[in-house]
């Protein structure tokens, strides 16, 4: 397992707590907040976000107006400022604290033993069960100082805490109502560069406010293109007509990270990664957040980020690092997933074919995965289109490497489906082009197998000028990012169906299928499709009838790619963060030299195999990574992989030192 800094990963680490407190017991509170810190430290968090007003309570109501209470809250201020330094902590707690006579609910922001920054709450709810205006003055558009404990502190909604030994971690702070407001602060700060949000709150508990809550944050995070912490108030908050659950959640740009469970009365606690790297990757390539500006000013507050050297050997990602990115792993989710897919890839062919006024289409089925999608989308297609399935013609050229298995389930399936099928032999046409070329038949080189899959495209472009229809392309993406298809072959067509799709997404497509809109004996053929090896079959069988030619022993395991696919262009993370990752995504799967050995092979053909990504044909584009040349991916034919490999490479001679 290959382990990288946290801050050469990108990673910052966040605890959110909602610890128990007394109201108006400042002694109590603190004690339960170091408690809170100090049963962290274990998980060695950078940040630790506390609710708001939590040194006080945020229920105290006319107490707010005692001094005896505002002076023990400077107090305990105090004291949560040297334990930031004693863990090595960015500290964030919510107090009330006067200036210039006014009492404001502020949030201190605490680093290194230091107080560097205190943000008052900018939108005081004073409705139905708030009354915040009684005892607070809004802060918003202050940019001031105030001083506490001799020294003078930058006070005010224009501040963003920077690290200094990790710039891309930028942090802004808004409190409780102000993420409710028509346009929250956490607009400003995310264009001013803050990636890290955080939100201590005071937000008591109603019918479906829960949900609401999640959507709030989940929202803002992902319009942000942030990491957004929010920490709520202890149930021991509740009182006279309210409940406090003491909700804390963590989101990085629309996906939930943690949670925890509400209503306890002890003290809860949050912790997980943020990739800093992947948000200002998002931030970098998404020109809408590129071209915002904001007018406003903001004080940039220099910190040091704590344990940024520290090993990222106990990722709290972990469960967001799933071995199938493009799949999701919840069942119901799952089916969701498919079935916009197929609709996504039916609407995409429906479109192109009322576009053209074609009511036939052919492709070729050879009884496996990627062709019998393509056979799936094109009968959906047509019902969507109210045509004749008899204008749906499949094609299969059984050749040298062709099993009985996957001819006979292509035979069937289009039987029992009522699609017409028509079977050309190729062994034959294929001969006669090796005698012309002059290529042996027993030499089963890149010319043996090409030749058979140009014979294959050939005979399907004929057939569609001959019944004036169109070719139906059955490739998929996996094969387009590593180049796995024959130019001017497979890799043509006139419309790409699966173009978007990743391998180890298409058998779960066609599972979804023999679930949901089939039944009986064609969900078995369905089934038996899934539960067959992928080839091409384009060398000869074994004597034994057995296949000699897999897919992923040539090319590499398909789970892999496709992780490495999704890391690499979506995110476009660096070699020696992909095996770190794929470390943790499957485990002990694959050892970290397989790893390593099949990424070089995925940067060698991916950048090798451009040439024919160039020249792709149309087709609909279903996720976040997409290859169309088009489109989502543009890149020189002749790119240079070498500063990839040999980074790879740098990485295997540390290992092996």
């Amino acid at each position: 397992m290959v382990y990288l800094s946290r801050q050469d990963a990108g990673f910052c680490r966040i605890s959110c707590a909602s610890p128990k407190i007394q109201v108006a017991n400042v002694a109590f509170n603190i004690e339960k907040m170091l408690d809170s810190i100090h049963a962290l430290s274990d998980q060695v968090p950078q940040i630790i976000l506390f609710p708001e007003l939590s040194i006080t309570g945020y229920s105290c109501g006319d107490l707010f107006y005692q001094d005896i209470l505002l002076s023990n809250a400077l107090s305990g201020l105090a004291q949560l400022s040297d334990a930031s330094a004693e863990v090595n902590a960015v500290v964030v707690v919510g107090l009330p604290i006067q200036k210039n006579g006014k009492l404001y609910n502020t949030a201190a922001y605490l680093a290194n033993g230091k107080i560097l920054g205190i943000v008052p709450k900018s939108y005081l709810p004073t409705t139905q069960e708030y009354y915040e205006e009684r005892w607070f003055t809004s802060g918003k558009d202050i940019s001031s100082q105030i001083t506490l404990f001799g020294d003078t502190i930058p006070f005010g909604t224009d501040l963003i805490f920077t690290a200094d030994n990790m710039p891309q971690c930028k942090i802004g702070i808004e409190i409780c109502e102000d993420l409710w407001s028509v346009t929250p602060p956490s607009g400003e700060l995310a264009k001013a560069g803050a990636t890290v949000i955080l939100n201590p709150s005071a937000s008591n508990e109603l019918l479906s406010k829960s949900i609401y809550r999640h959507e709030l944050v989940k929202q803002q995070s992902a319009r942000c293109l942030v990491a957004y912490a929010y920490a709520g108030a202890n149930t021991n908050e509740s009182t006279t007509d309210i409940v406090f659950g003491g909700e804390t959640l963590i989101y990085e740009n629309g996906t939930l990270l943690d949670k925890n469970e509400r209503f306890s009365f002890g003290s809860t606690h949050i912790t997980a990664d943020i990739d800093l790297q992947k948000l200002v990757h998002d931030r970098r390539k998404n020109t809408s957040f590129s071209a915002t500006q904001t007018d406003k000013v903001f004080r940039e507050i220099p910190f040091t980020l704590g344990n940024v050297a520290r090993l990222v050997d106990d990722l709290k990602a972990t469960a967001h690092i799933p071995p199938t990115p493009f799949v999701p792993r919840d069942k119901t989710q799952r089916s969701q997933h498919c079935e916009e897919i197929f609709s996504i890839q039916s609407a995409g062919l429906a479109k192109r074919l009322k576009h053209i006024n074609k009511h036939r289409v052919l492709f070729g089925v050879s009884g496996g995965l990627d062709s019998t999608l393509a056979f799936l989308v094109a009968i959906n297609t047509f019902k969507m289109l109210n045509l004749d399935p008899s204008g749906i013609l499949a094609v299969t050229m059984p050749g040298f490497g062709t099993s009985s298995r996957t001819k006979n389930n292509a035979i069937s399936l289009a039987q029992e489906l009522g699609i017409a099928l028509k079977t050309i032999p190729i062994e034959k046409s294929v001969r006669q082009h090796f005698e012309d070329i002059g290529h042996p038949e027993d030499l089963y080189d890149v010319t043996y197998e090409n030749a058979q899959a140009r014979e294959r495209t050939q005979i399907l472009m004929d057939i569609a000028n001959q019944q004036d229809s169109m070719v139906v392309g059955t490739g998929d993406l996996s094969e387009l990012a590593l180049g796995w298809c024959t130019y001017n072959a497979d890799q043509m067509s006139m419309y790409h169906v699966n173009a978007g799709v990743p391998k180890t997404l298409v058998r779960y497509l066609i599972e979804w299928c023999a679930e949901t809109v089939y039944s009986g004996k064609i969900s078995d053929i369905l089934h038996d499709i899934c539960d067959t090896p992928i080839t091409p079959e384009l060398l000869p069988l074994n004597e034994d009838g057995s296949l000699q030619q897999e897919t992923e022993v040539s090319v590499g395991p398909y789970e892999l790619h496709d992780f490495f696919l999704f890391c690499a262009i979506r995110y476009a993370m660096p070699p020696k963060k992909i095996v770190m990752m794929a470390g943790y995504a499957f485990g002990e799967t694959y050892d970290t030299v397989t790893i390593i050995k099949w990424l070089r092979h995925f940067y060698w053909r991916f950048f090798s195999q451009q040439f024919k990504r160039s020249a792709m044909p149309d087709g609909p584009k279903v996720g976040s990574v997409a290859l169309s040349p088009r489109g989502d991916w543009r890149m020189p034919s002749d790119a240079s992989s070498k500063l990839w490999i040999a980074e790879l490479e740098a990485l295997e001679n540390s290992m092996n030192a």
